[in-house]
């Protein structure tokens, strides 16, 4: 099966290929000023030229569904559910918690906690066994405190993802590891996605919506002086 992997929640842009389990192509590009609207089909272009294939090939669209950036989950499932309806193909959604947390799985942490930078002192964040992967708590927007993940205070946890800084200033836990550095990617979609084709668990295309967990929340423009 050939999917397509779309992962636009964060300031990586990430788009993969992939043949079953086997990744045919990747391209990403992490930014500050969130670049899917201008790289997203750029990069899908790029990825089914690198994996020698053409739209037509396609079994199945995969997304990371959020939670993240708002305007990123839009466009990432825009052209998703375009790709899908142009195609007639299904579309598959994954947590993109859960593309995180993958590279880090076995390496001897109890728990992995991906902390989503929601601004101000609020993260989206879950909890997951470091060894098996499997959620423990359910997504959701926390507001920070010093007595935060309290629970984690004498276990091994590794926090990752663009709001661990601001979350390793107010916590003191002996035991922890955090790395920013890492955000979701669509090459980590993969497993996840192969799991559920071969299981027909599938999304509805004309009433999916991303994991957007928050409303979205403009920035109020001032009213001219007269």
């Amino acid at each position: 099966m050939k999917i397509l992997h779309l992962e636009t929640s964060s300031k990586n842009c990430s788009v993969a290929i992939s043949d079953g389990e086997e990744l045919l192509c990747l391209c990403e590009e992490i930014s500050e000023n969130y670049k899917q609207s201008e790289s997203l089909h750029t990069f899908v272009k790029w990825a089914l030229e690198g994996a020698a294939i053409t739209l037509k090939d396609l079994d199945a669209v995969s997304l990371g569904m959020g939670p993240g950036s708002y305007t990123g989950l839009r466009i990432g499932a825009s052209s998703a559910k375009g790709f899908c309806y142009g195609l007639k193909i299904p579309l598959i959604a994954v947590n993109s918690m859960e593309t995180m947390i993958e590279p880090f799985l076995g390496q001897d942490y109890g728990y992995i906690i991906p902390l989503i930078d929601a601004r101000r002192m609020e993260v989206y964040t879950a909890v997951f066994n470091g060894s098996t992967g499997e959620m423990l708590t359910p997504t959701q927007a926390k507001i920070l405190d010093e007595h935060s993940f309290e629970d984690f205070k004498d276990k091994k946890v590794l926090f990752i993802g663009d709001g661990a800084p601001k979350t390793q200033e107010l916590l003191h836990l002996t035991n922890a590891e955090f790395n920013a550095n890492v955000y979701p990617s669509a090459k980590f979609l993969i497993k996840k996605s192969v799991e559920k084709f071969l299981k027909s668990d599938f999304e509805d295309v004309a009433y999916f919506e991303p994991f957007y967990l928050k409303e979205f929340q403009g920035v109020k423009k001032k009213k001219s002086e007269e």
